[in-house]
């Protein structure tokens, strides 16, 4: 079993969504995703293991590309062997990642 790296790439903020639908005022002042920063990385080294201070819903939605890519599993839509691009499922600030393998 591999190693993988998760970077954040990207933090999204549904504006028309949060304002139609968000008990919160989050627009005033929502910059997306508050606990995690675009190019942070993590390193996994056992599936089964959230990396510190990793979102755990996140974890969850993502985990399934996770341990594909630690397999050495790809994905035939991405152009890189040993990567994948996902997200979380917060439809209000969804953030993505790219998973990819590295050396042990």
């Amino acid at each position: 079993m591999e190693k993988c790296k998760i970077t954040v790439l990207k933090k999204i903020f549904n504006k028309e969504l949060a304002d139609e639908y968000c008990a919160l005022n989050l627009s005033e002042h929502c910059l997306g995703c508050p606990l995690l920063v675009v190019g942070q990385e993590f390193i996994v080294e056992d599936q089964n293991q959230i990396p510190e201070g990793f979102c755990s819903w996140a974890w969850g939605d993502i985990r399934k590309d996770i341990t594909t890519i630690m397999f050495g599993g790809s994905f035939p839509w991405i152009k890189q062997e040993g990567v994948a691009i996902a997200s979380c499922s917060d439809g209000l600030m969804p953030v993505v990642f790219k998973i990819e393998k590295i050396k042990a």
